[in-house]
């Protein structure tokens, strides 16, 4: 700013800080320039008609300042730096518990790139801050208009490039968020009074000098104290001299010094506009706004700035959605940078600056948490104040030494005996003789640091060193357990008038509960849907919220839904008052949780990334969750469409298990299976018999992968038959296929099992020529890994898969068998966990269940193999043939005989008394003679060549084939009699 253009109240300043430059820098140079231009800004902020107040954000002096300044000048007009599309639900803040945070919030973005999706912008507030105060004088004095003037939530992201507005400088910790400070989640956060210093060696001369350990300490010790007491023109002009030093030190972050300049250009073309509007005087408005801002140089800067230089450009597409979440002190001092326990000592001292002080402070009517109405303590409106001259108040400010508060002993007795009792009930063994350490080092710290009074910062690091030694026993440390003596981390709520509709309506949903679930912590909920059958509605809401929300917020403990179940009891760990952020978003989202659920389902479905087990997942999911048979049919016809252009086997194992469960759920549930499923296995079947012969070859292909391919192909074999399919299609994909690997030649000798191409003795063959071949010994658990997962396409072959492992374990030495050992089972665990299962069980079948039997034990596949024809012709030529086993029974039960009969079309009946059980020597004769061709086809069958001319007048025709195949024609004998 030119000189011609200052005025004469900092004449006297301007001179001595010219001198001061001069001695230093030994004549005029940058210094002078930087030195002088700070003055410059603070007459020129000075100077304005309409009056502007600079604030720091959550600074409790800020606050004071605040409260005084609103019942002296009494406005009419507030102006705001906060987003203007936000002013609707400043009202909505009587019905929460501070601290909350505005929030801004899109889903579905038109005009961003769409990796930035979902859009999120908070402001938190709390009450020691100056924007609250100016709120709540706003929103409860009559006749006074709030004016929200900075940029828009939509301008946020368009000015930003980044997508990422705050970073978080290094203060803030690099540990990970509690639980507690992550209630903001991703979102980008509104800076309402942003002041640190953007320049890093200042701030490290400041902190080193200050003898201090981060921006927050230097910033209660130097700004905060100084201030609590001062005057309006004092803290005013500090508060401009800090926000110009800090901009004209900041480096040159071009980006950055675009969007604050843009941003102040934005709030003083929306001031002027109002002003013209409402025709209101700038001697009757307020402009609040971060003291970085206020020390503004640019053009539009002031109501006589230029009005034509800066154009507002329009807003995007995309539609946001308003909301208030519920915030903390640690979220807020995680999102802004802030040290651990800086917002909850700056709340403490808000409050002991109102005793001090005894300032009437603003507070909503209403407000949740309220200990006593403020209207009626309220003193009467004083009248507005006649502003004065403006005088120089920052050179004696300046000039004045350090305040050095006394001691005051009893409040730091208090804490230290406060800290130990807190440490005793946390585990430590703490005593009065730390209590003492504690009360003394912190004494000591100060007059190190230069303090006559230990701050909290000091007090902080005395218990630290007095109280926690090598270890901590329980889940807080001492430096927690201060921060929580201190005033603790605040967690504000939002109200039930003030949740969006679909979280009041889950609210009225659970209400047979009997909980209160709107508080924090983790509740127990009981649920006996068989004596209380309204409770299954709160069911299905708990069973969507876990659905939708975060794990913790709803945790099943007792009951499970699956396909086709329905548990009867329940037993749920609710946190959703912990959680309440959760909720609210899920309201942006739509008016009720079945909206939100079918949105997402279909979001997941038809997303550019979407697999087909993703889509059978949300078939599932529709059908567990909503029972909606009609997205179940338009998902899963969608899963033919994305089956179909899928060219990798990736998802196979997951595809296998949800069209298992899905079939099992339609044969068991409906009378037919649905037209989209029965499309779904021939095309999978189809599909997989494709791809099946490059997925032997691709090294890509897991031998998982490969088995679920065939599990689906064996397992829905039939009903793919029945629907048209062709078996040559998968015999031909099985021949087609040649693996290299010893998994998957394993894994395909176990379907051409299944196929029939591979016998199981040639199978044992090929598994006893492996052990014979010391060069692929070493393969050997690979193998067997295609083995065991093999099990899943060809169960049957779980006597084999034992019988291998024995050998290996019986044949090879212990030099060879070690070696490998270690790798069989890592392999066998790795990549068949869920299958060893059923090895056990075969392997248990198999073995013998006591140790000592196992010495003499013989494996079942070492055992001789006896002819069972053999065994049948000499029991029928040596013994007679016994009676019918079930003859007895018969005779016992005759009813049940009687209707299977019926049943048949027998219309014979019983034989007498004292008849034989046994059918007559020419029992079946008849029917013999009725239906030769059936006679002709078995003799033929068994090389039988007499025919029947062999047999006529033997009385009893068959009796050629009897002589020469005597077990045959007993069992066919035994089958033509039940017949």
């Amino acid at each position: 700013m030119s000189g011609s253009r200052a005025s004469g109240v900092f004449t006297a300043l301007r001179t001595q800080l010219q001198e001061a430059a001069t001695e230093f820098a030994g004549g005029p140079d940058a210094l002078e320039g930087i030195l002088l231009g700070l003055v410059d800004d603070v007459d020129r902020a000075v100077r304005e008609p309409l009056e502007i107040f600079p604030v720091c954000h959550h600074s409790p002096a800020s606050a004071l300042a605040m409260a005084r300044r609103l019942r002296e000048k009494q406005p009419k007009v507030v102006y705001l730096e906060l987003c203007e599309d936000m002013a609707p639900l400043l009202t909505e803040l009587r019905n929460c518990r501070l601290p909350v945070a505005v929030q801004a919030f899109a889903g579905d973005i038109d005009g961003f790139p769409q990796e930035w999706a979902p859009l999120s912008v908070v402001a938190p507030i709390t009450e020691a801050s100056a924007e609250y105060q100016a709120i709540a004088y706003a929103l409860d004095t009559p006749g006074v208009e709030l004016v929200l003037v900075d940029r828009s939530s939509d301008h946020v992201f368009q000015w930003n490039t980044t997508a990422s507005e705050n970073e978080a400088p290094a203060e803030a910790d690099e540990t990970p968020k509690s639980e507690e400070a992550a209630l903001h989640g991703e979102a980008v956060g509104v800076e309402i009074g942003d002041l640190r210093p953007r320049f890093a060696e200042l701030e490290e001369h400041l902190l080193r000098h200050g003898k201090v350990r981060h921006w927050s300490e230097w910033w209660h010790q130097y700004v905060e104290v100084p201030l609590g007491d001062s005057d309006h023109d004092t803290y005013r002009q500090v508060m401009f001299l800090i926000g110009s030093l800090f901009r004209r030190l900041a480096p040159g972050d071009g980006d950055r010094v675009r969007v604050d300049e843009d941003r102040e250009r934005h709030m003083w073309t929306r001031m002027r506009e109002h002003m013209a509007a409402t025709g209101t005087g700038p001697e009757d408005c307020l402009y609040v706004c971060g003291a970085f801002h206020a020390a503004s140089r640019v053009e539009e800067f002031g109501v006589d700035g230029h009005s034509d230089s800066f154009t507002i450009s329009p807003r995007t597409a995309t539609t946001w959605q308003y909301g208030l979440i519920p915030s903390s002190h640690a979220a807020i001092e995680a999102q802004f940078g802030l040290a651990p326990g800086s917002v909850s000592i700056a709340a403490t001292q808000w409050q002991k600056s109102l005793k001090r002080t005894r300032v009437q402070p603003y507070r909503l009517e209403g407000q949740a948490g309220a200990r006593t109405s403020r209207a009626k303590k309220a003193p009467p409106a004083a009248a507005p104040a006649v502003p004065a001259p403006a005088t120089d108040r920052l050179s004696g400010f300046l000039r004045q030494p350090p305040v050095l508060d006394g001691l005051d002993e009893s409040e730091l007795l208090g804490w230290s005996v406060d800290i130990v009792r807190a440490a005793r009930r946390n585990g430590y063994l703490a005593s009065t003789a730390d209590a003492i350490a504690v009360f003394e080092t912190s004494i000591l710290l100060a007059g190190m640091r230069d303090r006559a009074k230990p701050t909290p910062y000091d007090f902080q690091d005395a218990a630290v060193t007095c109280i926690e030694k090598d270890r901590v026993p329980g889940r807080r440390d001492v430096r927690r357990l201060v921060e929580i003596m201190m005033g603790g981390d605040r967690i504000g709520q939002v109200g039930y008038e003030a949740l969006p509709p679909l979280a009041r309506d889950v609210y009225d949903r659970l209400e047979p509960l009997g909980l209160k679930l709107q508080q924090r912590g983790v509740q127990r909920a009981l649920l006996d849907m068989a004596g209380r059958p309204e409770l299954e509605a709160c069911s299905d809401v708990l069973w969507m919220l876990r659905r939708l929300m975060p794990t913790a917020a709803a945790r099943p403990i007792m009951g499970e839904r699956r396909l086709g179940e329905r548990s009867i009891q329940e037993s749920w760990d609710l946190a959703l008052g912990t959680h309440q952020r959760a909720l609210i978003e899920l309201g942006y989202e739509g008016v009720s949780i079945e909206q939100v659920l079918e949105q997402r389902l279909r979001r997941e479905a038809y997303g550019p990334r979407a697999t087909t087990a993703g889509v059978l997942a949300a078939v599932e999911d529709s059908l567990l969750y909503l029972r909606s048979g009609r997205l179940a049919d338009e998902l899963g016809t969608h899963a033919l469409k994305v089956l179909s252009a899928e060219r990798t086997v990736d998802g196979a194992p997951e595809v296998l298990r949800r069209a298992r469960a899905l079939l099992a759920y339609y044969r068991t549930s409906q009378p037919e299976l649905p037209a989209w499923i029965e499309s779904f296995v021939r095309t999978g079947y189809a599909h997989y018999c494709t791809l099946l012969p490059t997925a032997f070859r691709d090294e890509d292909a897991t031998v998982g992968q490969v088995a679920a391919m065939l599990g689906f192909l064996f397992s829905m074999e039939s009903l793919a038959l029945s629907l048209g399919c062709d078996r040559t299609q998968l015999e031909l994909a099985v021949a087609q296929s040649h693996p290299e690997d010893p998994s998957k030649t394993a894994l395909l000798w176990a379907a051409q099992v299944q196929l029939g191409t591979l016998s199981r003795a040639e199978l044992r063959a090929r598994c006893d020529a492996l052990l014979d071949n010391p060069l692929v010994v070493p393969s050997y658990p690979r193998y067997l890994s295609g083995f065991v997962h093999a099990l899943e396409p060809v169960p049957g072959l779980a006597d084999v898969v034992v019988e291998a492992v024995s050998n290996a374990f019986g044949r090879l030495p212990d030099t060879v068998l070690l070696p490998w050992l270690p790798l069989l089972i890592t392999t066998l665990r790795k990549g068949a966990g869920d299958l060893a299962p059923l090895l056990i069980r075969e392997a248990g079948r198999v073995f013998p269940g006591r140790l000592p039997a196992l010495d003499t034990w013989v494996p079942p596949w070492r055992q001789p193999q006896q002819d069972p024809f053999a065994t049948s012709r000499s029991r029928h030529l040596t013994t007679a043939v016994p009676a019918p086993r079930g003859a007895a029974l018969l005779a016992t039960h005759p009813a049940t005989c009687d209707a299977v009969a019926e049943l048949l079309g027998c219309e014979d009946g019983w034989q007498q008394q004292g008849t034989s059980a046994l059918p007559s020597a020419g029992a079946g004769a008849a029917l013999l003679t009725a239906y030769p061709a059936a006679c002709d086809a078995v003799a033929e069958l068994l090389g039988c060549d007499e025919g029947w001319a062999a047999t006529v007048g033997t009385g009893s025709p068959g009796t050629a084939l009897t002589t020469t195949h005597p077990a045959a024609a007993e069992a066919l004998e035994a089958l033509l009699s039940r017949a």
